[in-house]
């Protein structure tokens, strides 16, 4: 073992045995952002770039076990990337589906789409349903596949699903208007039923939203980190979650 891997194995460690488990976040979100730079820096393709951070999902899942996360929400593609061109758009959504696929393969996490179904081609809504359907009961971290997914769009849709309930119970707009609460539109988002997230975490280096999960992002915690995606290190996530801890102390009501 190199003296460099020897270091940050036993840095890591320390950062670990000092994480207060009391205070990790039970939903994570997490912006997979910076894949075709690193591949770029690497001399490679945007396809391998893609392929590297596709497989860097499943450390994260099991890094999540390890410290009891419950939900983790991993915005995949947003419905921006859909207008992106089809020689770039098409090898990313082959690339998505295998992992979508083998994430409910795995047995141990509980897959959950969501995004705007209707965007997507045919071959990619049947991979999503197909995943929820053999993996949506399982007893394990609920993992959120965040696939053509926007945060405005979502509010967008969860208010058209608020107005036809309505419409279907026999309630006017008037009704509507002077009954509407922040739960009602709460209970029509794609994440229904679920906590928001306590923790986002955006890898290289972009210190912005970009419109992930506005609506339940409201009292989040945001961690902004340097490395690229693919190069994302467990001392990396753990560093995220003592920072969470840390200001959750401090600031957290």
């Amino acid at each position: 073992m190199k003296l460099r891997d020897l270091v940050y194995k036993l840095y890591a460690r320390r950062v670990e045995d000092r994480l207060d488990h009391s205070q990790v976040p039970k939903h994570i979100g997490v912006i997979l952002d910076g894949n075709r730079r690193w591949a770029r820096a690497a001399g490679g393709s945007p396809e391998e770039g893609h392929k590297a951070g596709a497989s860097k999902i499943n450390e994260l899942l099991g890094w999540c076990d390890e410290t009891d996360v419950e939900v983790v929400t991993l915005w995949m593609l947003s419905t921006d990337n859909l207008t992106r061109p089809d020689k770039e758009l098409l090898p990313l959504l082959g690339i998505i589906e295998d992992t979508v696929r083998d994430l409910a393969a795995d047995g141990r996490w509980r897959v959950h789409h969501v995004g705007q179904l209707d965007l997507l081609p045919d071959r990619t809504r049947k991979v999503l349903k197909e995943a929820e359907e053999k993996a949506g009961n399982i007893d394990g971290i609920t993992v959120n596949v965040a696939v053509g997914y926007g945060g405005r769009q979502e509010i967008a849709d969860a208010v058209r699903s608020l107005l036809a309930d309505r419409a279907l119970s026999g309630a006017s707009l008037d009704e509507l208007a002077e009954n509407l609460s922040v739960e009602d539109i709460s209970e029509h988002l794609y994440t229904r039923g679920q906590p928001d997230p306590d923790l986002v975490i955006r890898t290289s280096g972009e210190q912005r939203l970009s419109g992930f999960m506005l609506w339940q992002s409201a009292h989040s915690e945001y961690y902004f980190c340097e490395v690229f995606w693919p190069a994302f290190r467990k001392v990396d996530f753990l560093r995220a979650l003592r920072d969470y801890a840390y200001r959750h102390r401090r600031y957290g009501g």
